[in-house]
C-alpha cells in the first residue's frame, strides 16, 4: 500500500469512528429525557386538593385505584409545600364521608413504586375502617356530636388522628326543642308569633353550633376516643348547670 492510499485509508477509518461517536451521543440524548420533559409528564389531579399537587402517570393511576378501593373515605391530596400548613389546620377540612384522609403527593408517588411502602399505608387505611365503626359504637348517642373524623401521616410514616366535635350541639338542640314545646302549649292562639320565635331560635342555634366546634387530635384511636369523650362529658356537665352554678369559682374576692 503506497503512502497516498495509506493516508486515505486512515482518514476513512477516522471519519467512520467520528460518525459512530456522533450517533452514540445522539442516542444518549434521546434516551435521557431532559428535566423539562420530565416535568411535562406530571398531571393535575381530580378531587379535593390543597395547594397544587401533581402526579406522574403511574402515581395518578394508582391514586384513582386507591380512592375506589376505599370508597368510604374522602382523600385530600396535599402538595409538599402545604404539608405543614395542613397539619396545623386539619380540623378545617371536614368531610361527609366516614373518614377524611389527608395525604401528600410524595407519598402517593412512592406508594405507586414501592410495594412494601404501599402495603404499610394500605394496611393503616384498612384498619381505620374498623376502628371508626368501633369508635362510633362506643360513643353511642354522642356519636352525632362528631361531625368529622380524619387522619394524616407524617414524613416517618406515622399516622395521627383527629375529630371535629360540635361542642354543645346536642344540648342546645334539646333546650330549643323544650322551649318550642312550651311555646306551643302556652301560646296556641298565637301561631304566627310562635313561628317567628321558632325561626329566631333556629338561627341562634346555628350561630352557636358554628362557634362551638372543637378539633381534638391524637396519636392513636384509643386516645382519640378518650379525648372526644372528655369534650362531650364536659359539655354535658356544663349544660346541666344553672347560670349561677357555672359562675361559681369564676368570681373572686380580692379584698382580703
Amino acid at each position: 500500500m503506497n503512502g497516498i492510499n495509506q493516508n486515505a485509508y486512515v482518514n476513512s477509518i477516522a471519519a467512520e469512528y467520528q460518525n459512530t461517536r456522533s450517533y452514540g451521543t445522539k442516542d444518549e440524548k434521546v434516551k435521557k429525557p431532559s428535566a423539562a420533559s420530565e416535568k411535562e409528564k406530571l398531571n393535575d389531579v381530580k378531587g379535593r386538593t390543597i395547594g397544587e399537587p401533581k402526579l406522574s402517570d403511574k402515581a395518578l393511576k394508582y391514586y384513582e385505584q386507591l380512592k375506589k378501593k376505599y370508597s368510604n373515605m374522602e382523600f385530600v391530596l396535599v402538595s409538599p409545600d402545604k404539608k405543614a400548613e395542613v397539619e396545623r389546620n386539619k380540623g378545617m377540612y371536614a368531610s361527609n364521608k366516614e373518614l377524611l384522609v389527608l395525604i401528600d403527593s410524595d407519598k402517593i408517588e412512592r406508594m405507586a413504586e414501592d410495594e412494601e411502602y404501599r402495603k404499610k399505608y394500605e394496611g393503616i387505611l384498612s384498619n381505620a375502617t374498623s376502628q371508626v365503626q368501633m369508635m362510633k359504637q362506643q360513643l353511642g348517642a354522642n356519636a352525632n356530636k362528631v361531625s368529622s373524623i380524619g387522619m394524616s401521616f407524617d414524613d416517618h410514616g406515622n399516622a395521627s388522628f383527629f375529630a371535629v366535635v360540635d361542642k354543645s350541639l346536642a344540648a342546645q338542640r334539646e333546650r330549643i326543642a323544650a322551649k318550642r314545646e312550651e311555646n306551643r302549649e302556652a301560646k296556641k292562639q298565637e301561631a304566627k308569633k310562635a313561628e317567628q320565635k321558632r325561626a329566631e331560635e333556629e338561627g341562634e342555634a346555628e350561630r352557636l353550633d358554628k362557634s362551638h366546634k372543637v378539633t381534638v387530635t391524637a396519636k392513636s384511636w384509643d386516645e382519640l376516643l378518650r379525648r372526644i369523650d372528655k369534650v362531650v362529658m364536659s359539655d354535658m356537665a356544663d349544660s346541666m348547670m344553672t347560670a349561677e352554678e357555672r359562675n361559681v369559682g369564676q368570681n373572686f374576692d380580692f379584698s382580703l
